[in-house]
């Protein structure tokens, strides 16, 4: 008889997306996405971070308060942008698993490269004008989006 504690797709890859925050350099706010398509393969996966060649000790600024070119907001590179622009392929028709929900930026990147689903672990923006903005144009486009839902299962494996 087959194991029943094993992890539901959803499980599965919102655990890689959380694995993929980990990679973060980010002091505050590590934030990671993966990128499913319609047969439950992983297409790709991102992290937030400063954009290839940019030295994230000499030339990123991690600040979250100060004058806006002395904050890490005009440089970093969401881990959505990253995981559609890691993509091989298209994510046209792909899920989105991503551990926080999409800025108003990430909304448009995501509308336009056709991803349709968004699973997201965490809204803590939620009311922000970003936040707004972006479930408008998400709602608009008609892309879904669903808030994870944890089941605090434990987990264990026979080695």
């Amino acid at each position: 008889m087959k194991r029943k504690d094993y992890l539901t797709w959803d499980e599965y890859f919102m655990g890689i997306a959380l694995l993929s925050a980990m990679r973060s350099k980010d002091p505050n706010t590590q934030v990671g996405a993966c990128i499913v398509d319609k047969d439950n393969k992983i297409v790709s996966v991102g992290y937030n971070g400063a954009p290839i060649g940019f030295d994230d000790d000499k030339d990123m600024k991690w600040d979250r308060e100060g004058e806006y070119l002395d904050t890490k907001y005009p440089y970093v590179c969401h881990s959505e942008l990253n995981a559609i622009l890691n993509s091989k392929n298209s994510v046209k028709g792909c899920t989105l698993y991503v551990t926080l929900f999409p800025c108003n930026e990430c909304a448009k990147i995501i509308i336009q490269s056709g991803i349709d689903n968004i699973v997201y672990l965490s809204d803590k923006y939620e009311g922000t004008k970003e936040n707004l903005a972006a479930k408008y144009m998400l709602d608009t486009c008609n892309i879904k989006y669903k808030k994870y839902e944890e089941n605090n299962k434990e987990i264990k494996i026979n080695l």
